[in-house]
């Protein structure tokens, strides 16, 4: 049970007229991160976060075994660029991984091309994404620091190290898509509108010099570009949260572009083939997505033809063409509630060849087609940490990648069992439970959901997921609407105006747990990171008997304020505006923070679960303040209870943002979340059913 904290944050008297509703906001002055009253408020919650901390009994325990199951060497898929195969890795008890280069054909040790360590031996440097030249003599190098996301891209040659040409400064995960001649260029995208304008460039890596290919059409759009077989640039607008992508396509030497889909509703992504066609995975008429095939020299959707048909079951989350312009294959991974299938087709026919042989169940993903016919890709479960497996022309067998990689023990068993429940408008919903051997029931149990942007559930390794399990907890995945588990419908069912439905599956599926004797609610707790930090705080704020404790991650909180926060603007079609009448009513029916306020005015209210909040100083997706001004909310509505104990903590962390960080501090992070749910569940190691102590 949580103590009472040292003091509250004072109220404000901040307030907006918003179609005619008055909307206080108390905590509005915590939207100042760096003014000197939040940085006190935020010191005191740091005093009380580790007075509290330091009583969790599983704090360093999971720390230690959390740290013991990530220290193996962790590779990524290569991607093969003139003679050499580029990859980055990250070693065991290193903190980040590097980027390294290796000898396409024969043996040889991979050379380190660039490592963010030797660059900032703190850890706070990040290498965020990396593309390289065609003939891979050079590669483009994105990094940050502090979590910020949003940092420099520099060229290096790939064969010393040393820096070409002038720094980009400001960029955010941009594409790079590299133009093939002697004279070294690229186009990337400007998403900020650093330069004024938002779009696509092209910059000679000599001097620097750059001028604007294709501007944004639309204020809230996401700019994108690929280089396709060596002469074709595709440049792509997001339009939204993964509902509508504009495409055009122009040759690399003269990029005027011409529209390959424009206006349409379906989210589509275009790769090259060995045989010089396109190949476009897409939602258009699919809405678990289908490829199609065209040729880039007549590329509009008036010319498409079907290749691989949708699959009325499972999602198309990934897809490559591969082998030889001779015998063009495609590689698909589809996932079915969280595992994932690998499928190889006839790029000409369509015809199914075979499936791929897969280690398990767990997710595939990253496919990158090599020139001499092959595919490596990605694969892990939950009990196996990733592995690259390389795909040979023609086979169904995967092979591990590197050769000589390090060949791990045996995962501990983990049992997977796919249940079902009925949502509050009798929806299905299903749900996806994990337990150890010789896990009793009922017993602790952390209950996750996402529920957003159109993102599946899938199946990967999790050092956290498995320390919790080997710990004799359980853990079960919700598979609400608003995520795309079952394809781009599930999505918009569960967005904009419709997003109360994903709260109301999140609902639903913790009283059938709790119904079908798993756990019982003290030894519930919900789980969930930035969307899914939104939405299980509102499932929690809106039923407060539903658990015993919530971590939200990294959450939004203020559904009124959140265009005006990190990157709020752009996520409109995901949840809404508030400018709107009907969304803005939809916003306040599940919006956690005005909730948490509402109940701090009721008299008497009913207590909230325990909540351990997490926030990152260098957030700029979901802006910290939410968590900070969720926090505030929550130990109000505990002190206006009178002498009952306050319900949230606030674990904050400065130099990090939403993305990567030192591996040394996520898994601080991670122990410190679980422990947390293990102290509020009852979790005790050799006792997994025992109940918390609510003193």
């Amino acid at each position: 049970m949580l103590n009472r904290p040292h003091g509250a944050a004072p109220r404000g008297t901040a307030a907006d007229l918003l179609h005619g509703r008055r909307v206080t906001d108390p905590y509005r002055w915590l939207e100042e991160a760096d003014s000197p009253r939040t940085s006190l408020w935020l010191r005191d919650r740091d005093r009380e976060y580790e007075r509290q901390a330091a009583a969790w009994p599983l704090r360093a325990p999971l720390a230690e075994r959390i740290r013991s199951l990530v220290d193996t060497d962790l590779w990524t898929p290569p991607r093969q660029r003139g003679p050499l195969l580029l990859a980055t890795v990250r070693r065991a008890r290193r903190e980040h991984p590097a980027l390294v280069a290796l000898p396409a054909r024969g043996e040889g040790p991979a050379r380190t091309v660039y490592d963010p360590a030797e660059e900032d031996p703190d850890g706070g440097t990040t290498l965020d994404s990396w593309e390289p030249s065609p003939d891979g003599a050079l590669v483009a190098v994105q990094t940050s620091v502090g979590g910020v996301e949003r940092g420099r891209m520099r060229v290096l040659d790939t064969a010393s190290g040393t820096q070409a040409g002038p720094v980009v400064e400001g960029v955010r995960y941009s594409h790079v898509a590299w133009v093939p001649g002697p004279e070294p260029a690229f186009h990337y995208v400007r998403r900020d509108g650093v330069r004024g304008v938002r779009g696509v460039w092209l910059r000679r890596v000599a001097d620097g010099s750059e001028r604007l290919v294709h501007a944004c059409t639309a204020p809230a759009s996401v700019p994108g570009v690929r280089a396709l077989d060596g002469r074709w640039l595709l440049i792509s607008e997001s339009h939204g949260t993964g509902h509508r992508t504009d495409l055009w396509l122009a040759d690399l030497a003269d990029p005027r572009p011409r529209p390959v889909q424009v206006g349409l509703e379906a989210e589509t992504e275009a790769l090259a083939g060995p045989d010089g066609l396109l190949y476009l995975r897409t939602t258009l008429d699919a809405p678990r997505r289908r490829v199609m095939a065209v040729s880039p020299e007549d590329p509009g959707v008036e010319h498409w033809r079907e290749v691989v048909p949708e699959d009325g079951g499972a999602t198309l989350d990934a897809f490559t063409p591969y082998g030889t312009a001779e015998r063009p294959e495609l590689l698909t991974v589809r996932t079915r509630w969280g595992i994932s299938e690998a499928s190889r087709y006839d790029a000409r026919s369509g015809a199914l060849l075979s499936g791929v042989d897969l280690p398990g169940e767990g997710m595939a993903s990253d496919p990158q087609a090599a020139p001499d016919g092959s595919v490596y890709l990605a694969y892990a479960d939950v009990s196996e940490q990733q592995r690259v497996l390389r795909l040979p022309p023609g086979s169904s067998r995967t092979l591990p990648w590197p050769p000589r990689a390090h060949t791990a023990p045996p995962p501990p068993k983990v049992t997977r069992t796919l249940t079902g429940c009925r949502s509050a408008d009798g929806t299905r919903v299903h749900i996806t439970v994990f337990t150890a051997p010789g896990t009793p029931g009922p017993g602790p149990t952390l209950l996750h959901a996402y529920g957003g942007f159109g993102r599946p559930r899938q199946f990967g390794f999790s050092a956290t997921v498995l320390a919790w399990l080997l710990a004799g907890g359980r853990y079960a995945v919700a598979h609400v609407r608003g995520g795309g588990d079952a394809g781009r419908g599930w999505h918009l069912a569960g967005s904009g105006r419709s997003k109360p439905r994903a709260v109301e599956d999140l609902v639903a599926a913790a009283d059938a747990l709790v119904d079908r004797g798993l756990c019982t609610r003290a030894q519930l707790c919900l789980s969930g990171g930035s969307a899914g930090g939104l939405l299980v705080l509102a499932a929690a704020t809106s039923r407060p008997d539903l658990c015993a404790a919530v971590i939200a991650s990294a959450p939004l909180a203020d559904m009124a304020r959140f265009e005006r926060l990190g990157l709020g603007r752009m996520w409109t079609r995901e949840f809404g505006t508030a400018a709107d009448p009907g969304d803005f009513a939809a916003l306040m029916s599940y919006s956690p923070y005005h909730r948490a306020l509402e109940r701090s005015c009721d008299s008497p209210s009913p207590r909230f679960p325990s909540v351990l909040l997490t926030g990152f100083h260098g957030d700029t997706r979901t802006d910290a303040a939410h968590p900070r001004k969720m926090c505030a909310a929550l130990l109000a509505a505990a002190r206006d209870r009178g002498g009952e104990a306050p319900r949230a903590l606030l674990r904050y962390e400065r130099d990090v943002g939403h993305g990567p960080r030192a591996v040394g501090r996520a898994v601080a992070l991670a122990a410190d979340a679980h422990a947390f749910a293990a102290h509020e569940t009852g979790l005790v190691p050799g006792r997994p059913g025992a109940v918390p102590n609510r003193e």
